[in-house]
């Protein structure tokens, strides 16, 4: 899998929830343009994805993180020892994500390999945190982080990123917000999370009330993943274009 001229390539390495619903795994986004190749989210079973779709790990030049739930960062301790000792990494590894980032990646990283975590890394590795509303360069990849509606005390964030002229918004873990309308405005591609199908709670989206706001919606191309067991189980009622693992996207 090589960089390609003409489009950014956004391939779903995960489409599922923290069950594993439907057999899907979990949230993870490969995107690769000339500039830069990075995920959006890594969940734990982020190298098989990578591995099945053969990419070569080291190709990957930074991670955003949306927020500290295990199916959204749970895969970057296996990362870690996929560039100590099956791919070992030179070059620099940026991951960047809310507040808190490196310490939850570090205490879960002992936690799993406590010897791999005390051994001192062959590459340079920087935890960037990431402020709601204040704009990153990452990588020379424009970066905008704005906070949604998931959990009440930890910071959650949706992610804007503009890669060689093309602008994707991830909602990461979020129920509807308001900013969505704004920030989808001039978007070519929106993922965004639907985990629950009519059920309504505080913390997801639901396909019944995100359908109304369809509409309003600036994005050129919108697309649902995260997707649980009650809206995979009601999907045929569904009329927005959903991924699967696997799917690619080109921009």
């Amino acid at each position: 899998m090589t960089r390609t001229a003409d489009h950014v390539r956004v391939t779903v390495l995960g489409s599922g929830d923290a069950f594993g619903s439907g057999g899907r795994l979990q949230s993870s986004y490969l995107v690769e343009g000339r500039s830069a190749t990075f995920l959006m989210d890594c969940g734990s079973t982020v190298l098989s994805a990578l591995k099945r779709h053969g990419v070569d790990t080291g190709r990957i030049d930074f991670v955003l993180i949306s927020h500290l739930h295990g199916d959204h960062f749970g895969g970057l301790p296996f990362l870690l020892l996929e560039y100590l000792y099956e791919n070992p990494r030179q070059r620099p590894l940026v991951v960047a994500g809310p507040p808190g980032l490196e310490e939850r990646v570090r205490t879960v990283f002992a936690g799993l390999y406590r010897e791999a975590a005390a051994t001192a890394l062959p590459f340079s590795l920087e935890f960037r945190e990431l402020a709601s509303g204040t704009d990153e360069i990452i990588g020379g990849i424009a970066v905008h982080p704005f906070r949604v509606p998931h959990q009440t005390t930890c910071v959650s964030l949706g992610l804007r990123v503009g890669v060689d002229g093309r602008q994707i918004l991830y909602s990461g873990d979020s129920a509807w917000s308001e900013d969505f309308v704004r920030e989808s405005q001039g978007t070519d591609l929106f993922l965004c999370e639907c985990f629950l199908l009519h059920t309504r709670v505080e913390y997801h989206m639901n396909y019944r009330d995100l359908a109304q706001q369809v509409p309003r919606l600036g994005c050129k191309r919108l697309v649902l993943t995260h997707l649980g067991r009650e809206f995979l189980e009601g999907k045929a009622e569904v009329t927005v274009d959903c991924v699967e693992d696997g799917t690619v996207v080109l921009l």
